[in-house]
């Protein structure tokens, strides 16, 4: 059985799912699909802390799932700029967990990474699966990754009615 650890990149998929479809992305989904016939070594989910109540219940969805949350304080800037970037968090983590799995799942399209996937995929002879919306992703990431697999309509919550 192949060993993986996964690493979410929560605002980049909110963002881009919330962008390309209108919808919200389904991460008992995504579990099931990047872990079918895996043993799960580690599963982060990285946000952006910003106290609110529904944001909270998410976090604790994501805790039932099986990720551990990672959390950044969302910093808003006196010239009405706003942080909240995990890209640095998700490196670190990224080369921590890699030797340790046989398959690393990255689930974000930003650009930002493609140096990591092909350092990870170099150096430690793992697979890379890059999770991302199509034509939001990086073509640099996509072009790294061992695999590419689009969030379409089967990794999506159904829209809402009313």
């Amino acid at each position: 059985m192949k060993r993986v650890a996964l690493f979410v990149d929560v605002q980049n998929i909110y963002y881009t799912t919330r962008d390309a479809y209108g919808q919200n992305f389904d991460y008992n989904a995504f579990w099931a699909a990047a872990t079918q016939g895996r043993e799960v070594v580690k599963a982060f989910a990285y946000a952006v802390e910003k106290g609110d109540e529904k944001q909270q219940q998410f976090q604790n969805i994501l805790r039932g799932i099986g990720f551990e949350v990672r959390l950044k304080r969302y910093l808003q800037r006196a010239d009405g700029s706003s942080k909240g970037d995990w890209d640095v968090g998700i490196v670190l983590d990224v080369l921590d967990y890699a030797p340790q799995a046989d398959v690393v799942v990255l689930a974000s399209g930003d650009g930002d990474f493609e140096p990591l996937v092909e350092r990870v995929i170099n150096r430690h002879g793992v697979e890379v699966e890059v999770y991302g919306v199509p034509r939001l992703s990086a073509v640099a990431l996509k072009a790294a990754a061992t695999r590419f697999l689009p969030i379409d309509a089967a990794l999506l919550l159904p829209r809402k009615s009313g």
